[in-house]
């Protein structure tokens, strides 16, 4: 998940679950409480792949190098206030 695609298709692979996820709930074939639990490790890695996305950007719009970006850690990334 070092490229632009990459993080794309993770991202891509990440709602496809959470579709999934929600259908399951809907045919009542995971509980509510697992469906809740995961759905916030989803938005989690969500949050961070969008991050890295945002980070590859500004790194190429300043000329430097967007393999130089980091995925931050979810502590990171879900307290960011700006």
């Amino acid at each position: 998940m070092t490229t632009d695609q990459g993080i794309h298709e993770h991202i891509s692979a990440l709602v496809a679950e959470e579709k999934a996820l929600r259908e399951r709930l809907a045919r009542h074939e995971v509980k509510p409480s697992e469906e809740h639990e995961r759905l916030r490790r989803l938005e989690v890695e969500l949050d961070q792949a969008w991050d890295l996305l945002r980070q590859r950007s500004a790194k190429r719009q300043y000329g430097e190098s967007p393999d130089d970006a980091a995925e931050r850690t979810p502590d990171v990334v879900e307290k960011y206030l700006g």
